[in-house]
């Protein structure tokens, strides 16, 4: 198998951290078959995407301010 060269943005490896967490909470609980698994990873994404667009709409960070 070749090898691939992944780069992530700060933000992508954030929400990488996140959905991973998400990820093995559900394989972790049973809910996650091995044909479902795919499934499972971009619920997981998802939700971590909407965790972090509600931080970024309750927070104004150092660099957001004027």
């Amino acid at each position: 198998m070749p090898k691939k060269h992944l780069v992530l943005q700060q933000s992508e490896g954030i929400v990488l951290q996140c959905a991973s967490r998400i990820y093995a909470a559900y394989v972790a609980s049973g809910r996650v078959s091995d044909d479902e698994l795919e499934t499972w990873m971009k619920r997981s994404i998802r939700e971590a995407i909407a965790l972090a667009v509600c931080v970024d709409d309750a927070i104004i960070s150092d660099g957001e301010m004027s």
